[in-house]
């Protein structure tokens, strides 16, 4: 038997507490609320952000009825609030005109931690925050179900980093962190031993991001986007969105635009977005054609993309944020291996036919990531494994 950190808990050859800093002073108090599976998780993060704050509590369970302290709490809605995304949520910077004095953190799982919020009416009743991360997180050794989910210290760090306007200082609580994933990564890359595996005696469930996409399936909303990209070393030419194709999958509404370019057209985007020069001339103009894709997106929408790339063409032209599906990761999920293209990727999950709706190389590829989606969805809500298919290499 290992000897552990009766601290971090972790066995003494992998302690972090060495490296985590002195414990941070905080004006705001935070309250973790770590769903029970979650504390088996020997790469959990909640225990570790609770160490690094003084004023920080750590309490685990499903169902908090009853508990005196969230009691407490929520009886001065005023002064607290939960980090979690919803219809409601308010953005940090809007937080930050009048800070909580409590953040309830909920620690698991996206599954999980939605089962904590939906068991407890207490939380429905406190307001909530969301936020889109200012980069993608760093857990490399467990995967994140979409671009817009980190690991609950990231979270914490960036919150606290805003709210209380010095973010440098709650970086330093990531160096256990990344202690922690870079430990876990070499020393997977040094064994020789076949990887150890749990037995399961439970039924067979889908794997974590193929559910998580099936529970937001009403809301997913797959979008690409082509643009008018100069080569490299072309000065002060910025890349713009130039076509615009979604669709919001449960109901079969779709959105077009193809965009006038502000800037002078590349002479490869016609070939590249497989429309015309004059097509792409006669486009309407941007603000009208944004403006008309936040009319088309409803408040708890989930874009679901293939690269981020398109989200950053949607972003520079000034569509608000909201959360984001990485398709291509679950679809590897589902491959056990290299998704490749997402029109590589329909053939080699031989998801449902769907029919072409839009014009060039954007009318291709959100057909193909629609038959994607709408196939991983299925396999979501699976409750036997699909069929093998053949392997596409190794993610490693």
């Amino acid at each position: 038997m290992r000897n552990l950190c009766l601290r971090c808990r972790r066995p003494e050859s992998a302690c972090y507490c060495a490296q985590l800093p002195p414990r941070l002073e905080t004006k705001t108090r935070v309250v973790f609320l770590q769903h029970p599976r979650e504390r088996r998780v020997a790469i959990g993060t909640a225990r570790m952000a609770h160490l690094a704050l003084s004023n920080s509590e750590l309490y685990e369970g499903v169902d908090f009825t009853g508990h005196a302290r969230l009691e407490a709490l929520a009886a001065r809605p005023e002064s607290v609030a939960v980090l979690f995304p919803g219809e409601d949520a308010i953005s940090v910077e809007e937080a930050c005109l009048n800070p909580p004095e409590t953040l309830i953190v909920v620690d698991g799982t996206w599954p999980q931690a939605k089962k904590v919020v939906s068991r407890n009416p207490l939380l429905a009743g406190l307001p909530r925050i969301g936020f889109v991360p200012r980069r993608p997180s760093n857990y490399r050794i467990r995967s994140e179900p979409a671009d817009h989910c980190v690991s609950t210290i990231e979270a914490v760090v960036e919150m606290l980093g805003i709210l209380e306007g010095d973010p440098q200082r709650f970086d330093t609580m990531l160096r256990a962190f990344e202690y922690m994933v870079d430990t876990q990564l070499e020393r997977q890359s040094q064994r020789t031993s076949p990887n150890r595996r749990r037995i399961y005696f439970g039924p067979w469930r889908p794997p974590l991001e193929l559910r998580s996409l099936a529970d937001s399936f009403e809301n997913l909303v797959v979008f690409y986007g082509e643009a008018n990209a100069h080569p490299e070393g072309t000065e002060a030419i910025p890349t713009e969105l130039v076509h615009a194709v979604a669709c919001r999958v449960a109901t079969g509404e779709r959105f077009e635009a193809i965009i006038a370019p502000e800037q002078p057209l590349a002479r490869s985007t016609p070939l590249h977005v497989e429309l015309s020069e004059e097509t792409l001339l006669a486009g309407e103009p941007r603000a009208q054609a944004l403006a008309r894709f936040e009319a088309f997106l409803r408040p708890g929408d989930e874009l679901a993309v293939w690269t981020t790339f398109a989200l950053d063409l949607l972003w520079a032209g000034g569509v608000s944020k909201r959360p984001a599906r990485n398709v291509r990761m679950a679809t590897a999920r589902a491959l056990k291996g290299k998704a490749g293209g997402v029109e590589q990727a329909m053939e080699l999950l031989r998801g449902p036919e769907v029919p072409a709706w839009a014009p060039g190389r954007a009318g291709r590829r959100i057909r193909a990531l629609e038959s994607v989606v709408r196939e991983l969805v299925a396999r979501g809500n699976a409750t036997e494994p699909p069929a093998k298919l053949p392997r596409t290499g190794s993610d490693g």
